[in-house]
């Protein structure tokens, strides 16, 4: 369903009481700013998805779109656009078995950035674990360190997150000093993670 007025101005008033939740919150101990601005960052989200899916309702192009937002039509569409569906015989599209499979990419991409070694191990399958213990773990982020740079945030655009085969594959955009990449997380059907790469950006 394409969002209207009403849907704007619902998400704006929103926006309006999270932000002075947040700052509520940011003046209070046991939460840090990491989550706050996560929760911010989400609802941000949701305000710019429900604003280009009303202007593209309104007739406005991918092209047009993308020109505001400093990105491609292509680029612009495929993080916006809504597929019309599955064409006669055509199989649907496969719903992830891991739902929270975004939260849980980001918390162990943190987790790993920010050198929590031994957390990042306890989510890994048996395969992951052998393969990639804490001080596996502490190699890769040095060398990663060494050919990207510092890490220095989330990247703007939402989590992509689909089921392949047997694993559920969540792509999270992460800003480095040489640029954007992605952090791309494989979780199994227990939830355990089966992989863990950062990749450049243009990875498909």
């Amino acid at each position: 369903m394409n969002a209207g007025a009403g849907d704007l101005a619902a998400v704006s008033g929103r926006l309006a009481d999270r932000a002075r939740e947040l700052a509520a919150q940011a003046a209070a101990p046991g939460l840090g700013p990491a989550v706050l601005a996560q929760q911010a960052r989400a609802l941000a989200g949701s305000a710019l998805r429900l604003a280009v899916e009303n202007a593209h309702a309104s007739g406005h192009s991918w092209q047009e779109i993308g020109d505001v937002l400093g990105i491609s039509p292509q680029a612009a569409f495929q993080r916006f656009g809504r597929p019309a569906g599955p064409q006669p015989g055509e199989p649907g599209p496969v719903t992830p078995v891991i739902t929270d499979a975004a939260d849980r990419a980001i918390a162990v991409l943190a987790d790993w950035l920010e050198g929590h070694y031994d957390a990042v191990a306890a989510t890994f399958d048996p395969a992951m674990a052998e393969k990639l213990p804490p001080a596996g773990l502490a190699a890769a982020r040095d060398q990663l360190a060494g050919t990207a740079g510092r890490y220095r945030r989330l990247g703007d655009h939402d989590p992509l997150v689909r089921q392949l085969g047997d694993y559920t594959v969540a792509d999270v955009p992460l800003e480095f000093e040489v640029g954007l990449m992605k952090g791309r997380v494989a979780f199994d059907r227990a939830g355990r993670v089966a992989g863990l790469y950062v990749l450049p950006a243009a990875v498909p």
